[in-house]
């Protein structure tokens, strides 16, 4: 496991990237898929890597931007997944058990957007602050 998790959205994540290389691998060696596969790598892995930095965000608006792109990050990986069940290069079981896990990533990642998103307006203030002094 990694160096000290930071919540559970961290450690489930880390576990589904793990999972998502070790994937990755098999269809690059047993299958010789290399395009539908990197991008799968790509998605899979970054939802973590995302989450860690929200872990250190500076800002609330920083953790929420990073937590959003790992949940938008989440929704491409189900895609990946679908493309690869569909085209035949992962066996429907092994599709249901990480479509399952990216389908939690997700709902956990939404909630937590929820919870920590702040307002628009608030928002909108701090980008027009310097541009109009208030």
């Amino acid at each position: 496991m990694a160096a000290q998790p930071q919540s559970i959205l961290y450690e489930k994540a880390y576990a589904f990237a793990i999972h998502v290389v070790n994937t990755h691998q098999f269809l690059t060696e047993s299958k010789r898929e290399f395009v539908l596969s990197k991008q799968f790598l790509r998605r899979g892995t970054s939802i973590g890597a995302n989450i860690a930095e929200a872990n250190g965000a500076i800002s609330k608006m920083d953790f929420s931007a990073k937590i959003s792109i790992a949940y938008k990050e989440s929704l491409e990986v189900k895609y990946w997944l679908c493309l690869l069940k569909d085209t035949g290069y992962i066996e429907p079981r092994s599709f249901d058990s990480m479509h399952t896990d990216a389908d939690e990533l997700s709902k956990i990642a939404f909630s937590i957007l929820k919870t920590s998103r702040i307002g628009k307006v608030q928002l909108l203030l701090i980008w027009l602050k310097p541009l109009f002094g208030f």
